[in-house]
């Protein structure tokens, strides 16, 4: 009896009240034959139900995951420079939360939610609503809360048929975009087709700026290409604006994206389309990347147009780049450009070069320069330095990530 008794101990969940049901539950058991069967079926019925319960969360994962990065960044303009420490020096820094569950035959429900961090002053980041401007919802300098901003989706998910995703994500131009760019469309090194795309000197500025759905869209509904091994993947993404029916901008930030691609061996290829609605004079961008494997290094090389439907000016950028390992690391190397077609031809052309030195799988040091060329009008600087038009601006950025 003893031995029993000592047994349910073990069994049962560590708390006092839990341990003294357990030892009642046992008591019960050696009554007399009647209340004995009764709380035979008790203790059998309280086993059965705490299975299922376990076998329910056998079938279902949550995970915590994120990016914390900090750099100390020094830019350099004709006109003045800075010295700051940022968030997202190398890899843009987040945190998040997903999950899926199997629902069984091959099909699957999941959730991810996504925010950026400042982390360098705990600050959050801007969302956006409507896929423009006046969506961006930027708070007062230092009270900006914490957002999902990066992603807030729900999905089902089936082996066979592929994926379909609703809610805020990624657009399936800048997907391609960043598929070839050695730096991840982040930090210091990051290429000039995004931010030319997104720039107040840009295509965009005059319909969203960067509110605009040049890198994520809001009220998304996404279907993606099953994982297969013809290499094929892709993505439709129809994504709506959400402004006031009955207005000259009720259609606003409404639009549509596609994306295909190729991946085999060492080549991959990948092109994309999408078209905005605006008042002023809709956008449409066209992306084509390509990526070939050779020696153990990756080289990319990226094109895009972005063009609008108005007198408004467009702009295209170019992008070519490698990822080669040495030691622990690897070199990063980009050069890129992008202009408009303005009357006053604002460009910006721009070399980056970085080396990432993994001290283990989630944690690297990393140094990152660039060297930014402006022609015409054009004025972009690097790392919060100003500076004038048609000169050059450099950022130098070293700092560490660190991923859980």
């Amino acid at each position: 009896m003893r031995f029993m008794k000592k047994a349910i101990e073990m069994l049962a969940p560590a708390s006092a009240t839990a341990t003294a049901l357990a030892h009642d539950q046992f008591d019960a058991l050696i009554k007399k034959p009647s209340e004995r069967d009764w709380s035979m079926k008790r203790f059998l019925i309280s086993i059965a139900a705490l299975s299922v319960g376990c076998g329910a969360s056998a079938q279902s994962t949550v995970n915590l995951f994120g990016v914390l990065d900090a750099g100390i960044a020094f830019g350099r303009g004709s006109i003045a420079t800075k010295t700051q420490l940022v968030g997202s020096g190398f890899n843009s820094s987040r945190i998040g939360f997903r999950g899926v569950e199997d629902l069984g035959g091959g099909l699957s429900a999941g959730f991810w939610l996504e925010a950026g961090v400042a982390n360098d002053d705990g600050q959050g980041a801007a969302s956006n609503s409507n896929n423009q401007g006046s969506g961006a919802g930027a708070a007062a300098p230092g009270s900006q809360p914490l957002t999902f901003n990066r992603r807030s989706t729900v999905s089902l998910v089936s082996a066979s048929l592929g994926e379909l995703r609703l809610g805020r994500d990624f657009s399936p131009q800048f997907l391609t975009t960043v598929q070839y760019d050695p730096f991840g469309a982040t930090g210091v090194g990051s290429n000039q087709l995004i931010l030319g795309a997104t720039s107040a000197r840009g295509p965009w500025a005059a319909n969203g700026g960067s509110g605009g759905p040049a890198i994520r869209s809001s009220n998304g509904i996404s279907y993606l290409l099953p994982e297969t091994s013809s290499g094929v993947f892709g993505m439709v993404q129809r994504y709506l604006g959400e402004n006031t029916s009955g207005t000259p901008i009720a259609k606003d930030g409404t639009g549509s994206g596609i994306r295909l691609g190729w991946r085999g061996g060492a080549f991959e290829a990948s092109v994309a389309y999408a078209k905005t609605q605006y008042a002023t004079g809709d956008i449409k961008q066209s992306v084509v990347g390509l990526g070939y494997t050779i020696f153990g290094a990756r080289l990319t090389a990226a094109y895009q147009r972005d063009s609008v439907a108005s007198a408004l000016p467009s702009g295209k950028g170019w992008l070519v780049g490698a990822n080669v390992p040495l030691g622990s690391g690897q070199i990063l190397a980009s050069y890129s450009g992008y202009k408009t077609d303005a009357v006053t031809s604002p460009a910006a052309n721009k070399l980056a070069l970085g080396y990432i030195y993994l001290l283990s799988k989630r944690t690297a040091i990393y140094g990152i320069v660039a060297r930014l060329k402006n022609e015409g009008t054009s004025a972009q600087s690097l790392n919060g330095s100003l500076t004038a038009a048609g000169k050059s601006s450099t950022g130098t950025t070293v700092g560490i990530r660190h991923a859980f």
